[in-house]
């Protein structure tokens, strides 16, 4: 693996707290009505993919999540401008305004959603690594899910066939404790959900997925097993969650009590002490660092707000085949 060095640091620290605060902008839109529909966010789970894009080749390798999902094209490389026009529904966005929040893609930054279907993502994330593996391209997929959605059956074929197949796939199971407002104890008689690869003689365990360090180990590890034809592994990121499972979500299966411990092992505070301890920044180039993010946030509003709705054809055009002749709305 990669050293991780004084500037794998600052940029850890940079990407996730813009990712962090990314998200909570698009919580006040969200409150003003600008961003419709559901709108799922991320804070608490940065470790888990700051340490996984350490870990990465990003000149091949894919990604492929749930609907939490506005973040890890940013780490990929798609402008978070784009993002945030997609979710205000504007033609600047990455699908012109039309996926939203739940469906960001980018083929170009090999990040295939965005899916909302829980656990629809699971065979797609197999599939992409088969197609890899026929092509001999030496990738590998990442295949991301929740602790709900490993309860689809789904899984248990993919994970069959997967270790069939022997295919170049990491499947990541981000616990973040609850399934929507179901906690994972209420779920199945056991709460250790990477035990679930054992039944497939498939690599698996836990990791500390707070800690971008523990993350990048891990998953360095399980992309080299995966590229040398050793087929895949099953990790499950112990992470939480600080907002509800969705803006819609009023929390009442947890105490504010539990939140807050969470939050005492925050992975960009984890990191930000890192940079203090060892000297890596003075406390002038920290805020520098803060507003700089600030500043990259207001930008991508700013580019949102003022960007055009697709056209009301672009829609019908996604939708409905032409043949050559104009949309005419009694024909469905």
């Amino acid at each position: 693996m990669r050293e991780i060095t004084k500037e794998v640091y600052l940029k850890w620290y940079e990407d996730m707290l813009f990712w962090r605060k990314f998200e909570d902008k698009l919580a006040a839109l969200y409150i003003q009505q600008k961003v419709r529909g559901f709108l799922h966010l991320y804070n608490g789970q940065e470790a888990v993919l700051a340490g996984a894009l350490h870990a990465m080749d990003l000149s091949k390798d894919k990604m492929i999540t749930a609907y939490r999902n506005h973040v890890q094209p940013i780490g990929l490389g798609v402008d978070p401008k784009r993002i945030m026009a997609e979710l205000l529904g504007k033609a600047t966005g990455t699908s012109q305004g039309l996926g939203g929040s739940m469906h960001i893609f980018s083929k170009e930054h090999n990040f295939y959603g965005g899916h909302g279907i829980v656990g629809g993502q699971i065979p797609v994330g197999a599939g992409l690594a088969f197609a890899d593996k026929y092509f001999d391209r030496q990738a590998v997929t990442m295949c991301y899910f929740g602790d709900g959605a490993a309860r689809q059956g789904s899984l248990h074929e993919t994970f069959n066939m997967a270790m069939n197949w022997k295919l170049p796939v990491v499947f990541i199971v981000e616990n973040n404790g609850y399934a929507m407002g179901t906690s994972v104890e209420r779920t199945a008689n056991h709460t250790d959900i990477w035990k679930l690869g054992l039944g497939y003689e498939m690599p698996c365990g836990p990791v500390d997925g707070m800690n971008p360090i523990k993350v990048a180990e891990a998953m360095y590890e399980a992309i080299e097993r995966a590229r040398r034809g050793d087929g895949p592994t099953f990790l499950e990121m112990k992470t939480y969650r600080y907002r509800g499972h969705s803006m819609s979500d009023a929390q009442h299966y947890r105490t504010k009590e539990e939140v807050e411990e969470y939050k005492k092992i925050d992975p960009i505070t984890q990191v930000l002490d890192i940079i203090r301890e060892k000297g890596y920044a003075t406390e002038a180039e920290i805020e520098a660092m803060d507003q700089r993010v600030k500043d990259h946030v207001a930008e991508c509003e700013k580019f949102a707000e003022e960007s055009p709705y697709p056209d009301l054809n672009v829609m019908y055009d996604v939708v409905y085949e032409q043949d050559n002749y104009p949309f005419i709305p009694h024909r469905l």
